[in-house]
């Protein structure tokens, strides 16, 4: 059975609720008006001819086959962890008729790190292990740890980058040494890259954020919802090897497909994709700075705003993130406690809603802190 999500549990309804949302992560932009379908965003733009595997293919520059749309990422990951244990229990009891999980297959996920990376793979039966990405050591994405932490029948690594909740960001390079690593203990390595675009200058990358699409044994996911803002199409998807994929749409078939208007609207948004990662770049940048001249001037706060990122794991000398989000939550500001997040001291902050009401959340959080210390 599919095990509760805490943290989604504990943040719905919140961000609608609180004066100011810090705990938000998207850079959401102007729903569609009551009766209308396209958001004021996408509402003049045209649909193009070429269909949203071939946007997507051309974006991450592999062919279609390496491409399957799905309902948002969570739909993706779940997707991605489903074919890499299946394909496993093939691999080892290609006879048996026993579901996608057969035997006592393991996934390694990163600590600290997102809930339902951990309760996903939980539910379909594997036993869930975890490598450490320490903040002594900035949060690093490291092969040796993933090496040392995986042991025998780890049919999956998973990591995020940028990594949620810290916002270090994993180069190219350093991706491929994780790739190598999962690699050669006979696991897929699958890298949610949601966040991968936060920056205040674009990269080499697909919305200008680094990839680890087209690695050897490597499965990528990512969506509309966070650096583009378009949550409410709920469209996601992977990118990894044309087998691989073909099995993920195989097991696609027992979920729900995702709805002809969201991909039409889709289409719209990679069609305009210069202009909308422009407006979102624009937006990261003026945040990013106020996050990290707001987290410089405090003397009670710890932990690294990473440069360009809009969010951070952040940790208050004289309150636990309980208290700190119980604090803010009172003062009607989000931000989110760390057990969400494997840390208990720590809390995430997000800035990420238009500049203006940024830098007035964070102004609030400030007297919250300051009341925190008294």
């Amino acid at each position: 059975m599919f095990p509760e999500l805490a943290y989604i549990d504990w943040i719905e309804g919140r961000p609608a609720d609180a004066e100011y949302d810090l705990g938000s992560s998207d850079l959401r932009r102007a729903p569609a008006a009551a009766g209308d379908l396209a958001p004021p965003a996408l509402a003049a733009a045209p649909t193009p001819d070429a269909t949203l595997e071939d946007q997507l293919a051309s974006t991450y520059g592999v062919a279609t086959e390496n491409v399957l749309v799905t309902a948002g990422a969570t739909h993706a990951n779940l997707l991605a962890a489903a074919t890499a244990l299946a394909s496993t229990a093939d691999e080892e009891s290609p006879d048996a008729d026993a579901g996608p999980v057969a035997g006592d297959l393991r996934v390694l996920v990163e600590k600290p790190g997102y809930e339902p990376l951990l309760a996903t793979p939980a539910g379909l039966g594997a036993t869930v292990d975890r490598f450490r990405r320490p903040a002594e050591d900035g949060y690093r994405l490291d092969p040796d740890r993933v090496t040392a932490a995986a042991v025998e029948d780890t049919a999956l690594v998973t990591a995020t980058n940028r990594h949620n909740p810290s916002g270090r960001r994993t180069g190219r390079d350093d991706l491929a040494g994780v790739a190598r690593a999962a690699g050669d203990e006979g696991a897929t390595l699958l890298v949610d890259e949601v966040y991968a675009p936060f920056d205040d200058e674009a990269g080499d990358g697909p919305f200008g954020g680094p990839t680890a699409a087209g690695l050897p044994n490597t499965v990528v996911t990512n969506s509309l919802t966070k650096f583009l803002g378009f949550g409410d199409l709920r469209v996601g998807w992977l990118v990894a090897d044309a087998e691989f994929v073909a099995r993920a749409r195989s097991l696609d078939r027992h979920l729900a497909p995702v709805a002809e208007p969201s991909r039409r609207l889709a289409r719209r948004a990679l069609a305009a994709a210069d202009r909308l990662v422009a407006d979102s770049r624009e937006r990261v940048g003026e945040n990013a700075a106020a996050l990290a001249a707001f987290a410089d001037s405090r003397a009670d706060l710890s932990g690294r705003v990473e440069p360009g990122c809009p969010y951070a794991f952040l940790a208050h000398e004289s309150a636990d993130g309980d208290e700190v989000a119980s604090a803010a939550w009172a003062e009607g500001v989000l931000v989110v406690p760390g057990r969400f997040f494997d840390d208990t001291e720590r809390f995430r902050v997000a800035a990420c809603r238009d500049p203006e009401t940024t830098r007035a959340g964070l102004d609030r959080l400030g007297a919250v802190l300051d009341s925190l210390a008294a």
